[in-house]
């Protein structure tokens, strides 16, 4: 792979006006801005199409003022100086990475929002402090990244019949005025984007799915995890032909698993048998087994209805109050 180190690979940050001595917004601790840890050419293995909706996504970046100021574009697309992507596919396939990767690529610093943060911070001004994250976000010149985005932007509720459930909808309102007024770039993830309220979903720019690795995809990832300081008991490539054969169904997270639960495998049957620890097909075969087991055990899969539920109870709980009340 490119090292997007080097001058060539160096990717300009979008262009953007930021006032000087500002400090991101005290309220929100939680959006503190910081260094991405990794870029998409380095550190990321992606299919084929999401690596292209991706590059596309870049070149719109790298061009912005191109295409809105100089071809005078921004006279019939005033909204479309922010960028707003939406990631989406099943779980362990590399959204959250990928958007820290973005801003890496991006040279531009990382701010991440997961529910468990919005549910501790957001509490009762739930409003003003969304504002405060996009504020604290256009500060810093940050990419903001928001996790589990269906359960703030789900389909808002059409018979309103609780003052809570009001509130719920006033909140999914103000993320989409910010949205509005971001001229920044913000990444959206979820599981579940049949969930999205058609107002958010139409001011995507890019939908990016994340699918599950085909074989080659897996080879590249069993590649990857087998560093070069694992003593193996195996050849090589044939540990990789293997288990990317025997994982097929798996995302890159689960076959990172595979690899958590192998290593120590094959060091707690070394200390019984007082042998030098080796990895082998043996030890991988062992974890995948663990895994795909434990995936059919308790595997919480539920249809997008069902989800929508949660998504409901959850951003009612954002607020700070349940439906009881």
């Amino acid at each position: 792979m490119n090292d997007p180190t080097s001058a060539e690979n160096k990717r300009p940050a979008p262009e953007r006006t930021r006032p000087a001595d500002r400090q991101p917004e005290p309220g929100i601790p939680q959006a503190t801005a910081r260094s991405p840890r990794f870029s998409l050419d380095r550190d990321l293995i992606l299919s084929q199409g999401t690596s292209l909706r991706l590059a596309e996504c870049l070149t719109k970046l790298r061009h912005r003022k191109t295409i809105y100021i100089d071809w005078d574009f921004g006279s019939v697309d005033p909204m479309g100086l922010s960028t707003i992507l939406n990631f989406y596919g099943p779980p362990g396939t590399g959204k959250t990475m990928a958007a820290e990767a973005l801003a890496g690529t991006l040279e531009m610093p990382f701010m991440a929002l997961g529910i468990a943060e919005l549910e501790s911070k957001f509490m009762g001004e739930t409003a003003k402090n969304i504002q405060a994250a996009f504020e604290a976000a256009r500060e810093a010149g940050a990419l903001l990244f928001f996790d589990e985005a269906d359960t703030l932007l789900g389909k808002r509720l059409s018979a309103v019949t609780q003052g809570v459930d009001n509130e719920v909808n006033a909140m999914r309102s103000t993320l989409l005025i910010e949205l509005e007024r971001f001229d920044g770039v913000a990444v959206f993830a979820t599981n579940f984007a049949k969930n999205y309220d058609e107002a958010f979903r139409s001011r995507i720019s890019y939908h990016v799915k994340f699918d599950l690795p085909d074989l080659a995809g897996r080879e590249r990832l069993w590649d990857r995890m087998l560093v070069s300081g694992i003593p193996l008991a195996t050849a090589r490539n044939t540990l990789i032909e293997q288990a990317a054969a025997a994982t097929d169904g798996f995302s890159g997270r689960e076959i990172r698993t595979c690899m958590r639960l192998a290593l120590p495998k094959a060091l707690h049957e070394a200390e019984g048998l007082s042998c030098t620890a080796q990895l082998a097909a043996k030890h991988i075969e062992a974890a995948i087994a663990e895994v795909r087991s434990a995936h059919a055990d308790i595997s919480n899969a539920q249809p997008a209805s069902a989800s929508l539920a949660t998504d409901i109870t959850t951003s009612r709980r954002l607020l700070g109050v349940d439906r009881t009340h």
